[in-house]
């Protein structure tokens, strides 16, 4: 699998996936950007990491039903897989009026008693997985995908000026249901005084 580099117009910087293991203290033990040594690195602790290609062009313009339907064989796989019910596209294009509270919900580390499953159809985010004693920052771009197990203590960073697109899956219909842990963890990695 080839490193894939993605040009993020928006902010006039190179972006590419991303996954940084760090201790408890945001020291950085790992850094690479080998989407398969990002893959196996994940699959380790029991997360899923995988890219994905529309099977048909699709641009910013794409309704929710073009942007399933390029990914249709790719969503029925996952959706058997977890016996998903639901599965929407979420659109986070500033300025939304409502980012800075979103932000700070998703920001706060949490479980969820379902997986967690997003795929990035377009912009970036930063899944954070706190995982024993180590937090794995993954930087989703442009045709990744993030599985996280059940359980798993996790925040993510959509940044101040959030920009993505991404697919959703839901065992229940009623959408993102998160357990708050009360672990202040992510101010540790998160720094530009949105906490």
């Amino acid at each position: 699998m080839k490193t894939i580099l993605l040009f993020c117009a928006f902010i006039g910087i190179v972006c590419a996936s991303e996954l940084k293991i760090c201790d408890e203290d945001a020291n950085v033990l790992l850094r690479t950007r080998d989407p398969l040594e990002i893959a196996q690195q994940l699959w380790l602790i029991g997360v899923r990491f995988e890219q994905w290609e529309a099977s048909q062009p699709i641009d910013d313009t794409a309704t929710e039903a073009e942007i399933q339907a390029a990914y249709r064989a790719d969503i029925q796989k996952i959706v058997l897989e977890h016996g998903f019910r639901a599965v929407d596209v979420i659109h986070m294009i500033p300025p939304h009026p409502n980012q800075e509270a979103i932000r700070k919900k998703f920001l706060n580390e949490h479980i969820h008693d379902e997986p967690e499953v997003r795929f990035f159809v377009e912009g970036s985010g930063v899944f954070f997985l706190h995982y024993g004693d180590r937090v794995y920052a993954v930087t989703c771009e442009k045709g990744d995908l993030m599985s996280i197990p059940p359980n798993y203590k996790h925040f993510f960073d959509m940044g101040p000026n959030p920009y993505f697109t991404a697919i959703r899956f839901f065992t229940r219909t009623e959408g993102w249901i998160p357990y708050f842990t009360g672990d202040l963890i992510s101010q540790k990695f998160v720094t530009d005084g949105s906490l």
